[in-house]
């Protein structure tokens, strides 16, 4: 993970997912599952998908959306 030095208080991140990391492009405390809408902390977030640039809460979640 490769963050800025600059926090938001409280906000949603806008983040680049690759592969095997995320970039930040907005600071941020969090970002929304694609799937549930529940924000992930970002020092909680592991599931994510390169391909289509979004999180995800939780593997089970990130397993039924790439399972479509």
């Amino acid at each position: 993970m490769l963050m800025n030095k600059s926090t938001g208080a409280g906000s949603e991140a806008k983040l680049h997912y690759g592969p095997n990391a995320f970039r930040v492009l907005r600071a941020g405390k969090y970002v929304l599952c694609a799937m549930s809408g529940v924000p992930v902390p970002l020092e909680e977030l592991r599931y994510w998908s390169a391909e289509y640039q979004e999180p995800y809460a939780s593997a089970q979640l990130a397993a039924e959306r790439l399972a479509k």
